[in-house]
């Protein structure tokens, strides 16, 4: 399936998009956080000023700047930056242990590392052994993000929060290097360069890095904002809660935003008292986020009873939105929601509903511009299957990574016939919708069926009771493996185990049928607040192993 043409896709760099959109709207807002507002001007400036300053440290074209740091200003001067630079953009999750920052900087190859002067993020980061190969620090002063007057009150009453570290040659104030002076010297910059070297999830190994190029990127900015016709340059203002170091939010809401000329609302963290405040106070036309957040987005708007009618589009990603969590987060906040596809791989935009169009039920909606999908067979990866039929989505197109840093083999493994292995099942209907049925990891073998997830957890959804929910597949001695559902309840509603299985009889067929529905507290979810099935596969694995090895 083609997607629908629209104006051509322009490869350019990245710092591109900003110098562009700069000169188109030098006085129009960029960003703004916690009170404080920039202008696209101001944006250009201090972006100029700070590639001049990674140059003055030693950063030449090819070199990888790692940025841990949440949703601050600082992530939007630096990501631009850094490319500017000429240098590779190595994103970072703030919450990563020691060891795993270690693990990522090594097989990167980070020389230059930005983060703040929180001493959770800070601390790790300057606490890490000399043979990670990291060789500066820029700590940028949280306080002064801030407007005037929150400065002050931020430094006395945060402080015990605030880290304290000794200035060298090696650990550079943000002050300092933005004192440098000078406009950053001009790099011979191609669309073709690799830009960003973003971390896969690791659920199957250690992470690995895609190579994402300023193409990939500025092509999938222009690729989501072609598909959202009724955008208003200059004028839209983007929610950002979705962490920019996850690549969903790094191109739907940061690239499309300023390749747009719009506002971005940055949140350093997703807090539901912030956000529906924000909401009212700012004004947002556009967010993106997990279906989680507008499951407690919902939750609240129904408790305080409140619409949000700055908001035109709402986009979900990163996970399958169930339909009850859609319908609801519709009624009570009268703004539409369309659901998307993507994957690291891919930049990550591959598929999403039309705004203006037809949605329909269970579907990520139609492909992006100047990209192909095909369905192909699980058992036989080289046959191409008709509408309809259920196999691997694999996908072509200009956004498409160039493979994985220093990871032929993967590569190799990845690419059939010219396109993206994604190891999500799914389908094609007639019209070129695409359906996402699950992760072909998350496949439930039952007697030799493919039993999918999230068919059972879509029907879980329909109980009133439901709030969230989870399938995995457990051993099972004559079946070789069952599914086990794990929910949690709404605030006030009761029910139990069986009282779930019984409401699934006639919604799901005997094969798929839970062995057994446990209800939880909670339940796991991944840094960004999607559920995450492999905590709960663990603990099931580790469970059976200990019942099997007892006498």
């Amino acid at each position: 399936m083609d997607a629908l043409s629209h104006a051509p896709l322009e490869p350019m760099t990245v710092s591109a998009m900003l110098d562009n959109t700069a000169a188109r709207f030098s006085d129009r807002p960029a960003m703004s956080f916690l009170g404080r507002r920039w202008t696209y001007g101001e944006l250009a400036d201090a972006v100029g000023r700070a590639a001049a300053g990674l140059q003055s440290l030693g950063v030449r074209p090819g070199d990888r700047v790692g940025l841990c740091l949440p949703n601050t200003p600082y992530y939007v001067i630096f990501y631009y930056a850094a490319l500017k630079a000429g240098a590779v953009v190595v994103n970072y999750n703030p919450l990563y242990v020691a060891r795993e920052l270690h693990q990522q900087i090594v097989d990167s190859a980070t020389t230059v590392m930005i983060v703040p002067d929180l001493a959770a993020i800070c601390d790790k980061v300057l606490g890490l052994p000399p043979d990670s190969g990291l060789k500066r620090v820029v700590v940028c002063p949280f306080a002064d993000a801030l407007p005037a007057t929150k400065r002050a009150a931020f430094t006395v009453f945060k402080r015990s929060l605030l880290a304290h570290p000794a200035w060298s040659e090696q650990v550079v104030s943000y002050r300092t290097l933005m004192a440098q002076g000078g406009p950053a010297a001009p790099v011979a910059a191609d669309p073709s360069d690799l830009a960003v070297l973003q971390y896969t999830g690791g659920t199957t190994g250690l992470p690995k890095g895609a190579m994402l190029t300023h193409a990939n990127l500025s092509i999938n900015a222009q690729q989501t904002l072609h598909h959202m016709p009724s955008m208003r340059p200059g004028e839209e203002r983007f929610m950002a809660i979705l962490p920019f170091f996850h690549v969903f939010a790094m191109t739907s809401v940061l690239n499309a935003s300023i390749l747009a000329g719009g506002e971005l609302i940055l949140h350093p963290r997703f807090e539901i008292d912030a956000v529906m405040r924000s909401l009212r106070r700012d004004k947002p036309t556009i967010m993106h986020a997990v279906p989680t957040i507008y499951n407690a987005i919902a939750a609240r708007a129904e408790q305080h009873r409140v619409t949000f009618p700055s908001l035109r589009l709402c986009v979900s990603g990163g996970a399958p939105l169930p339909a009850e969590i859609r319908e609801r987060f519709q009624k009570l906040t009268g703004c539409r929601v369309i659901e998307g596809y993507g994957l690291t791989e891919a930049s990550p935009v591959v598929a999403s509903n039309p705004p203006d169009g037809e949605v329909r039920p269970g579907s990520v909606g139609i492909v992006v511009q100047g990209t192909q999908v095909e369905i192909r067979g699980i058992d036989d990866i080289r046959r191409i299957l008709p509408p309809g039929e259920r196999g691997e989505i694999c996908v072509r197109g200009p956004q498409v990574m160039q493979g994985y840093l220093n990871r032929e083999a993967e590569t190799r493994a990845v690419f059939v016939d010219g396109g993206l292995r994604t190891g999500d099942a799914g389908y094609l209907d007639p019209d070129g919708y695409l359906y996402v049925t699950d992760r072909l990891k998350d496949l439930v073998i039952c007697s030799g069926y493919n039993v999918y997830p999230r068919v059972i957890e879509d029907a879980l959804y329909e109980h009133p009771a439901v709030a969230e929910a989870i399938v995995i597949g457990i051993p099972d001695d004559y079946r070789g493996q069952a599914p086990l559902a794990f929910v949690t309840l709404r605030p006030g509603e009761a029910a139990d185990g069986e009282t779930l299985r019984d409401f699934l009889r006639d919604r799901v067929s005997p094969i798929e049928l839970p062995v057994r529905v446990e209800i939880r507290d909670s339940l796991p979810k991944t840094l960004i607040g999607k559920l995450s099935r492999k905590e709960l596969i663990a603990e099931m694995t580790a469970l059976y192993a200990k019942q099997t090895s007892q006498p």
